[in-house]
C-alpha cells in the first residue's frame, strides 16, 4: 500500500470515528390507560435498552382518554395503541383502519366479581340480582354470553351503571355483581383492602377466550420495519422478566417509583402469566371463533375474515 493510499485510509476511518451514530428511529406508543402492572414488558423494554439495541427511540404515553389512542392510530398522530381484542372488531365494523399486528395479554383479564362470602356462587345465582357495569357493548355481549349457558336472558338480571367504580358498589352492596374488573387488579385490591371478593371467569361460562391486550397499527402501515423490531424488543422482555421477575419488578418501579406498593408489586406478580411469551403469534381459530361471537350478539356484521382484523408479521 502506497503511503498516499495509507494516509486516505487513515483519515476515513477518523472521520468514520468522528461521526455521529446513526439516530434511532422514533416511536410513538399509546397505552389504554394509565401505567400499571399491564404494561410491564414495555417499561422494561425500555428500562433494559431492548428497544435502543432495535435501533428504536420509544415514547410510552398515557393519553388522558383512554379511548383516544386507537383514534390517534387511525388519524396518523402515533404510530401504536395498546388495546382490547373485543374493542378493534367493533372499531373496524366502525370504518376505523386498525389492525392488530401483536399481542401483550394473551388471555382475558376481566371478569365477574362477586363477594366471595355473598350468596352467589355460580352464573345461575344471578337471576334478579343487579350487576354493575361500565361499557355497553361487548359488557353486554358477555353477559348474555354467560347467562346463556346457566338458561337465563338479560331480562332476568338488573343493569346498572356504575361507570367505571367497579368494585365500591360491590362493597356497598349496592350491586350484588360487576362486570369488567381485572382479576389481576380490582379483585388484589378487595382482598387488600378487607373485602375479598371472587372472579366468575367469563371464559368458563359461554365466551370464548381473547386477548386482553393488543398491540394495534394502521392497516396500511403493516409493512413499516419498525414493527417487527418493536415486537422482538417486547418478547425478549417479556421472557427476562419472567424468567427473573423480582429484577423485572426493580426496573418496574425504578421508571415508575410512584407504582412501588403493595397493590401494584402483587398485581405485577400475577400478571406475569398472562404476557404473551410469543407475542407475534396469531391464532386465528381463536380470533375467528371470537369474531363468531361477536356477530351473534350483534356488535359487528356477517362476512368478515380474520384479515380484517389481524395480521402476523412473521
Amino acid at each position: 500500500m502506497t503511503f498516499l493510499r495509507k494516509l486516505a485510509v487513515a483519515a476515513a476511518l477518523v472521520l468514520f470515528a468522528a461521526a455521529p451514530a446513526g439516530a434511532a428511529d422514533k416511536l410513538t406508543v399509546l397505552l389504554d390507560w394509565f401505567v400499571n402492572p399491564d404494561h410491564a414488558p414495555l417499561v422494561i423494554a425500555k428500562e433494559k435498552g431492548y428497544f435502543k439495541a432495535e435501533g428504536l427511540d420509544v415514547d410510552l404515553i398515557a393519553p388522558s382518554d383512554p379511548s383516544a389512542g386507537p383514534r390517534m392510530v387511525a388519524a396518523k398522530q402515533a404510530d401504536i395503541a395498546v388495546y382490547y381484542q373485543p374493542n378493534l372488531y367493533m372499531d373496524v365494523e366502525g370504518g376505523l383502519p386498525l389492525v392488530r399486528f401483536g399481542t401483550l395479554v394473551a388471555a382475558p383479564l376481566d371478569t365477574l366479581i362477586v363477594m366471595k362470602n355473598g350468596p352467589i356462587h355460580s352464573v345461575a345465582d344471578l337471576k334478579g340480582k343487579k350487576i354493575g357495569y361500565s361499557v355497553t357493548g361487548f359488557q353486554d355481549a358477555v353477559l348474555a354470553g354467560m347467562l346463556k349457558v346457566a338458561g337465563l336472558s338479560l331480562n332476568e338480571v338488573k343493569l346498572v351503571n356504575i361507570n367505571f367504580s367497579i368494585t365500591p358498589p360491590l362493597i356497598s352492596g349496592q350491586v350484588d355483581a360487576t362486570i369488567g374488573g381485572y382479576r389481576t387488579f380490582e379483585l388484589i385490591q378487595m382482598k387488600l383492602e378487607g373485602h375479598e371478593g371472587r372472579a366468575i371467569f367469563p371464559e368458563e361460562n359461554g365466551v370464548p377466550p381473547y386477548d386482553e391486550l393488543i398491540f394495534v397499527a394502521r392497516k396500511d402501515e403493516v409493512g413499516d420495519k419498525r414493527l417487527p423490531r418493536f415486537l422482538d424488543a417486547v418478547e425478549k422482555a417479556t421472557l427476562w422478566m419472567t424468567n427473573h421477575p423480582e429484577e423485572g419488578w426493580a426496573a418496574f418501579t425504578k421508571a415508575y417509583p410512584n407504582l412501588n406498593d403493595k397493590l401494584n408489586r402483587t398485581a405485577y406478580f400475577a400478571t406475569i402469566p398472562y404476557f404473551a411469551k410469543r407475542p407475534f403469534a396469531l391464532d386465528h381459530h381463536r380470533y375467528a371463533e371470537f369474531a363468531d361471537f361477536m356477530e351473534k350478539h350483534g356488535l359487528i356484521k356477517p362476512g368478515h375474515s380474520v384479515s380484517d382484523f389481524a395480521v402476523e408479521l412473521k
